[in-house]
């Protein structure tokens, strides 16, 4: 529906940022952006792919740019292909591109409004994760893995491409598409996902725009019936120690989710402001323009569709308690088409000297149009279907179709400029519909100093928001559930602070935040507010150790969850990479080493195919963790090409045979995977 618009739309405004272009009343343009150096490799690595130019995301809804980097896909290459290791602890069903949760609760996303995706957001394209680059050179990189064998096979083909058509129009486009016959019976999953970008940046007129779209096909397959077959098969079979992972009974077999969407974004800035002279050498000078105000219009348009088929009922009966629409299977979609509007002026920091300072105010209008499926009598039922279903709960009233109008009125203060000092503070205040009486504040602020010679960093941040709860976590209907909830608001205040001591290689973090009616998907996966506090509290340690070719990167988190019933966390999570680094026949640049991912046990969350929903467990919970999970692994880069061969999970069954990432969700085996990657230099 959205990408039928979008032709048209992109063409109409790049035609006007052109014109505009060509409108520069005789004088000259202003001088170019000076080339940086910027790369994704560890963090102290500066001697593989370098590419000039620069990247930034937007903040949402204004679009203004954040400083970010060019994904160059160079240290830990080989992560890319392994499941568990989108984060350094992470929860998942087992397949590359399918549900998962970040156990590090600092580093979980808020919920979205369409808390279906929040189980991909790993893999999904996001508002604050489009980049847009300013490439001087257009790139191409094209990335292909792959592994296992026919009954598992595993392969991830993506595409990434940024360009300039001139200094002041950038292009950019990715294609990211995932295949997997799963590792286990009823496992398989394609995901297609895509994203268009393009910007231009004139003296007066400026356009930011991208468009995406997610297309997530999943079998659900409810974890293994016995967890037997992974702790001890040989209980199961008669004595025989071994069984094929594909052999393992599951507990679903018919199920499927599909999760798509698009989203649409577009924001335009007029700037006011003058023109002044600079000195281009003794003899020489020209007029540049300088800014002092934009005028801002942000437009973002999205659509999302949820669908969940079950033919199995008798499946169905044994692993769901209810049923409210139709006895003989599933097929329920619920649709969310959400636009937003916002205006805003901003006053530009540094057109004077005595301009310190960015200061921006805005005002949002969202309207969100929901569909679900409709519980009213339906005459293709019999009266002996009617008998089977499940009474819905009392005075439950939740309308097929809904809209709701929101109204947001907000401000940013941010400092982006100098070496000594940065800052931001944003706020935002809900006035019409949902969100009336809405609050969210957050702020940072970033500071250096020299100490034995070197730069050191410190950060500190703090937030406090009042929120309320998205629409379907109120109401929602479907085959299995059906809620109608009046929560309140969920109250969050969050201090934290970061270290970065440059010359040991080391950065410590900490962070505590304190939760008030805390809104979580209970022991029957339905949601539930928590009335009363919940005291989160985390640090991180990262430390880098290098003697010589010899490389050892550790990262570890500690984190304490007062309440581990509502919001159970592992209290200790480590991330370990031992390598070899060297440069071979004086062109190939290998990293040869292994790493591992460990964290402590706790009540392990379980997972909901039919609302794609992480759950707290029941009675006698099933503890998850204390597990290690290693790979071996080469990776290589020989000039624009990078590969790898990994081994992962070389370390099964040597140590324990609780390799449990979920609740009856066992690790992928050990399997053999390979990947390349060209970079594509025009």
């Amino acid at each position: 529906m959205i990408a039928k618009r979008i032709i048209p739309i992109c063409v109409a405004f790049l035609t006007i940022a052109a014109a505009n272009a060509q409108d520069r009343l005789g004088r000259p343009s202003s001088k170019d952006r000076q080339k940086q150096q910027m790369s994704s490799t560890s963090p102290d690595e500066k001697t593989d792919s370098v590419r000039p130019g620069t990247a930034w995301t937007l903040t949402f809804p204004l679009g203004n740019p954040v400083e970010s980097t060019i994904d160059t896909l160079t240290y830990n290459f080989q992560r890319t292909t392994i499941p568990s290791m989108v984060t350094d602890a992470y929860a998942t069903t087992g397949t590359l591109g399918a549900e998962g949760i970040n156990l590090i609760f600092a580093n979980r996303p808020k919920r979205a409004t369409f808390f279906f995706q929040d189980a991909l957001d790993a893999w999904i394209p996001t508002f604050n994760k489009q980049k847009f680059y300013n490439i001087y050179v257009p790139t191409t990189i094209l990335s292909y893995g792959f592994g296992g064998n026919k009954l598992n096979h595993q392969d991830r083909l993506k595409t990434d491409f940024a360009g300039n058509v001139n200094r002041r129009i950038g292009i950019g486009a990715t294609i990211d598409y995932i295949y997997s016959k799963g590792a286990y019976e009823n496992q398989a999953l394609k995901d297609l996902n895509f994203s268009f970008s393009t910007y231009y940046k004139g003296d007066r007129y400026e356009l930011q725009a991208f468009y995406n779209h997610f297309n997530s096909l999943n079998k659900e397959n409810g974890g293994i019936t016995d967890d037997l077959y992974i702790t001890d098969p040989a209980q199961l079979q008669g004595g025989v120690n071994k069984i094929e992972p594909k052999s393992i009974p599951t507990r679903l077999s018919a199920a499927h989710t599909r999760l798509n969407g698009d989203e649409l974004f577009m924001t335009h800035a007029w700037k006011v402001g003058f023109w002044r002279s600079e000195e281009v050498n003794d003899t020489l000078t020209r007029e540049v323009y300088v800014p002092m105000t934009r005028f801002i219009y942000s437009f973002d348009l999205q659509h999302r569709h949820h669908t969940f088929l079950n033919t199995n009922t008798s499946q169905a009966q044994e692993f769901w308690k209810n049923c409210y629409l139709d006895p003989s299977g599933s097929r329920e979609e619920t649709y969310l088409t959400q636009m937003t509007n916002s205006f805003g002026i901003e006053l530009i920091e540094g057109f004077q000297k005595w301009a310190k300072f960015g200061l921006s105010a805005f005002i949002s209008y969202q309207t969100q149009k929901y569909k679900q499926p409709t519980y009213f009598r339906q005459p293709e039922l019999s009266e002996t279907d009617w008998e089977k279903l499940t009474p819905l709960p009392d005075n439950f009233n939740v309308s097929p179709a809904e809209t709701r109008n929101m109204l947001w009125v907000g401000g940013r203060l941010q400092k982006d400029k100098g070496s000594i000092l940065k800052y931001a503070a944003n706020a935002r205040f809900g006035l019409v519909g949902d969100v009336v009486g809405d609050l969210e504040l957050d702020g940072h602020i970033n500071t250096r100093f020299k100490l034995f010679g070197d730069s050191v960093s410190i950060t500190a941040k703090a937030a406090f928001h009042n929120t309320a709860q998205p629409y379907l976590i109120q109401k929602y209907i479907s085959n299995h559930f059906a809620w109608d909830n009046d929560f309140g608001k969920t109250r969050s205040y969050k201090v934290g602070g970061e270290l970065l001591i440059p010359w040991t290689k080391t950065t410590l973090s900490a962070e505590v935040e304190n939760l008030q009616n805390l809104v979580y998907f209970d022991s029957e996966s339905l949601p539930r507010q928590h009335g009363g506090n919940i005291q989160v509290f985390s640090a991180r340690l990262n430390q880098l150790f290098r003697v010589g070719i010899l490389n050892w990167d550790n990262t570890i988190y500690y984190q304490k969850s007062s309440n581990e019933s509502v919001l159970p966390l592992p209290q200790l999570t480590i991330y370990s990479n031992l390598y070899l680094k060297f440069i071979a026949f004086k062109v190939l640049k290998l990293q040869i080493g292994i790493d591992c991912d460990y964290y402590t046990k706790y009540n392990g969350l379980d997972y909901q195919p039919a609302t794609m929903s992480f759950h707290v467990q029941g009675e006698n919970p099933i503890k998850i963790g204390n597990y290690p999970f290693c790979n071996a692994y080469v990776t290589a880069r020989l000039y624009k090409t990078r590969f790898y061969v990994l081994w992962s999970h070389v370390n099964q069954g040597m140590f324990s045979k609780e390799s449990f990432i979920l609740p009856h969700y066992p690790f992928n085996p050990r399997r053999l995977e390979f990947g390349i990657s060209v970079d594509f230099a025009n």
